[in-house]
């Protein structure tokens, strides 16, 4: 069985910085891009940052780009999404994906077959 379990949400004030950690087990994802979408309330789930199969392509949403980093571990079947800077709109759930079939960083979530169940961000003013 498949999991990703996201950890490290928690809330925070302006200007603090977190960092996101997405473990999967059940199979490796070391071929396969990895990502992270939210959900703000009330909004629909968005695309935040995907890293390629090897790590070396990254992909940000405009709205995190320069403030938030994501890398992975594949040793460790791991990836990671460093949060700096943060702002009241970062506020949301934020969920881990992995596809099983593409390799290439992709802000589409119908790429990604496998979802954590998310955790929360709450960033204060």
């Amino acid at each position: 069985q498949v999991q990703l379990v996201e950890s490290g949400g928690e809330l925070v004030q302006a200007g603090a910085s977190l960092r996101l950690s997405c473990a999967a087990s059940g199979r490796t994802f070391s071929g396969n891009a990895m990502g992270w979408f939210r959900q703000a309330p009330g909004k629909e789930r968005e695309f935040v940052a995907a890293v390629s199969w090897n790590g070396a392509s990254t992909y940000y949403a405009d709205s995190v780009k320069g403030r938030f980093t994501i890398t992975r571990d594949s040793a460790k079947n791991t990836v990671y999404l460093q949060m700096n800077s943060l702002k009241p709109e970062d506020t949301a759930v934020y969920y881990c994906a992995a596809s099983s079939l593409f390799g290439l960083a992709s802000a589409r979530a119908q790429e990604y077959d496998y979802w954590g169940q998310g955790t929360q961000v709450t960033v204060s003013s």
